[in-house]
């Protein structure tokens, strides 16, 4: 069974960019949700509330995250990023090698 979280906050504008990357690929939802660190149903709720009311908070604030918890985050992502980078750079040569 999967590991039980507490609540988290996240910021107004982490939830629009989670909900503009849900908008942007539907089909790939649950994915970005656990690329994000976020419940694949919480992204659907933010995406659903976003279409009923484009211009208010996607969830009322509650609170910032911590210095902690967003260096947690940051670090997250910054290890996804350079996964991704060394992906495309084993793409890159792979391809460079076969148009020769």
């Amino acid at each position: 069974m999967g590991k039980k979280r507490g609540r988290t906050a996240y910021t107004e504008d982490f939830r629009r960019e989670a909900v503009r990357l849900a908008r942007r690929e539907p089909d790939r939802v649950a994915q970005i949700a656990r690329e994000l660190d976020v419940h694949p149903e919480t992204l659907r709720i933010w995406v659903r509330r976003a279409e009923r009311e484009p211009t208010a908070p996607i969830v009322p604030p509650t609170r910032a995250l911590t210095l902690e918890e967003e260096n947690r985050q940051l670090r997250r992502e910054n290890e996804r990023l350079r996964e991704e980078r060394e992906i495309l750079k084993k793409a890159t040569a792979f391809f460079a090698r076969d148009t020769r």
